[in-house]
């Protein structure tokens, strides 16, 4: 399925020298990364002060864009940022915790740095309600999340795809729970975007985060946050900057007077460095399309279960295709010292508890490193002792 995309491997340099397997966690770097950094590097030695007026200053709009073009969003409703803990922190800076409506409702299995930014929402007046996963830590049980959802919900913030075990979460049936009963719902696409199709205006999603580290093979420091449009104009964060205002280099004292909205969430001097290394990446992926990648990807993984199945290598991650993400999760007993043991011979995973070893083959993954990677574990497993 999609063997074209094969012909893409060159233009990624650790695929030479490695089986890389890890693209959940960190994406390969595309190699005209190097030319953007360098181009970085030449228009900061060349043109100096100048380049914040010849583009810098409007990057993290314009780079966010290429974003939106892929995650089907209008131009100007995202903008990036150092990381989602970041994007998050001011989003949840928008809202008033003193009320009745204070409640923030997500799953157990979301993603800790989430979490922990949700939790401390607590000092502002915030009520947390944690919905429980199942006992296979696979999934959160929909109905269960949904009836958490109530009148007095102001926000859910949920994973699309969640990180342990790659298991796409209904954000449809979500969202319309939470619109139904006035809560605005923060889907975090760190995990879909860019091997899972999304569709922001589609869902009519209210805001959604994500990094460029993984799917999008963008590299760190390249987080972003989208807002939908309506509500760009009318939310004004806390957490802002000189950037969000309409007059940035007037140098104005006293109150923000806000500039437009694409520019509203932005706060202080932002990272150029990291959106010059992201934009290659983005570019890629909008050029295959994640349609194609989706179908690459559902190739792979499928081939993984296979191989894991004839091993007897108990796995972590949903059996049915329209619920499962990118990853697989190889989830022996010793699935620690199984992935010490694969990253010795060069086959690059990560380890992750309650999880085991995540196997996540992207587009430019052939199925021979597919079938390599489990043939190999199976072989390591039979060595390791039964613990």
């Amino acid at each position: 399925m999609h063997e074209d995309l094969l012909q893409l491997r060159g233009q990624f340099p650790i695929l030479e020298r490695s089986v890389y397997m890890i693209s959940n966690s960190l994406g390969a770097m595309p190699r005209g990364v190097f030319n953007a950094m360098e181009s970085f590097a030449s228009t900061w030695a060349t043109r100096g002060v100048r380049a914040w007026h010849e583009g810098w200053w409007e990057m993290p709009v314009s780079v966010g864009n290429l974003l939106c073009d892929i995650l089907h969003a209008p131009h100007g409703s995202i903008s990036m940022h150092q990381n989602v803990s970041i994007a998050e922190t001011v989003l949840l800076s928008c809202f008033d915790f003193s009320g009745k409506r204070n409640k923030i409702v997500y799953e157990a299995l979301n993603f800790p740095s989430v979490m922990y930014i949700m939790e401390e929402q607590k000092r502002r007046g915030a009520r947390i309600v944690e919905v429980a996963g199942t006992e296979d830590g696979i999934s959160v049980p929909i109905e269960r999340l949904l009836e958490a959802i109530d009148e007095e919900t102001l926000l859910v913030p949920v994973s699309h795809v969640l990180f342990r075990s790659a298991y796409i979460q209904d954000a449809q049936r979500i969202i319309e729970r939470a619109h139904a009963v006035g809560a605005r719902v923060i889907l975090d696409v760190y995990q879909s975007a860019g091997t899972v199709p999304v569709d922001l205006s589609a869902l009519n999603v209210d805001f959604a985060v994500g990094g460029s580290v993984k799917w999008l093979c963008g590299g760190p420091g390249a987080g972003y946050l989208y807002v939908r449009p309506d509500l760009a104009k009318e939310l004004k964060p806390a957490a802002t900057g000189w950037q969000a205002h309409a007059r940035p280099f007037e140098f104005e004292a006293g109150a923000m007077d806000w500039g437009d909205p694409e520019f509203r969430f932005l706060n202080g001097t932002p990272h150029i460095p990291a959106l010059y290394a992201a934009q290659e990446g983005y570019r890629i992926i909008r050029a295959i399309g994640t349609t194609k990648i989706r179908e690459r990807s559902l190739h792979l993984t499928d081939l993984l279960l296979t191989e894991a199945r004839d091993a007897r290598i108990p796995v972590c991650c949903p059996a049915e295709r329209a619920e499962r993400g990118g990853t697989v999760a190889l989830a022996p007993k010793q699935a620690a010292r199984l992935c010490q043991e694969l990253l010795q011979r060069e086959i690059v995973v990560d380890y992750r508890p309650r999880s085991g070893v995540r196997v996540s083959p992207h587009f430019y993954s052939s199925e021979e490193e597919c079938r390599t990677v489990v043939r190999t574990a199976a072989q390591i497993l039979k060595s390791l002792p039964d613990v």
